[in-house]
């Protein structure tokens, strides 16, 4: 895949590393021909500097031959009108737009683009680390994110039944660990088993 990468900031130069490292064709813009240091050395695509919204700059970035794009400057403005760009002007339908404020993220989706918001995943992350002793583990699939925690049952808990779980507002129940390691997974039928202290029961949530 030909994908194009807007902004070589922390975000950008990994996205970049690893979308290179995964055999993709990887073209890096930025405005700032210091930032490309933050490519590792093996970095083996194409860096051009140059002005994010300069349509002169995207041509020469190759975006009008490229599959896919990712705006990743630090700049939510920026990122919209760049992203919006993309998909009006070069036609391009797969763009996704990084943004820093999760209030904003409405707006993007207004538009019709993709987001991902690292400040609302992080927030998550770290307040799941805080208030769950096992720790939590998170899957993207397209643009969204899922994560699983993990909720064992105490001594007050003891033989309720798994549909008595307390949950938070937009979790469901994924599955049920035993005490003897066995997992079970819950498949939205009639699995309704009594819990035993030192059972484990896995939620999940989309968290973006």
């Amino acid at each position: 895949m030909n994908v194009l990468v807007i902004g070589c900031g922390r975000l950008g130069s990994r996205l970049a590393g690893i979308l290179d490292e995964q055999g993709h064709d990887v073209t890096v813009v930025d405005a700032d021909p210091d930032s490309f240091h933050n490519l590792k050395k093996d970095f083996s695509g194409i860096t051009i500097v140059g002005m994010p919204m300069d349509i002169k700059a995207l041509r020469n970035a190759g975006v009008e031959g490229c599959d896919a794009m990712a705006v990743v400057t630090p700049d939510d403005n920026l990122n919209i009108t760049v992203s919006q760009m993309a998909r009006e002007f070069f036609g391009i339908d797969n763009v996704v737009a990084r943004i820093s404020d999760p209030l904003r993220e409405n707006v993007f989706k207004s538009f019709g683009l993709k987001t991902v918001c690292p400040t609302k995943l992080a927030g998550d992350a770290i307040s799941t680390a805080l208030t769950l002793p096992w720790e939590s583990k998170t899957v993207t699939l397209g643009t969204s994110t899922a994560t699983f925690h993990i909720k064992e049952v105490d001594y007050a808990h003891d033989g309720i039944r798994l549909s008595e779980v307390p949950k938070d507002d937009g979790e469901v129940i994924f599955g049920v660990i035993a005490s003897d390691g066995q997992m079970t997974l819950c498949r939205g039928g009639n699995e309704n088993p009594v819990l035993e202290e030192g059972d484990r029961v896995v939620l999940a949530s989309v968290i973006d």
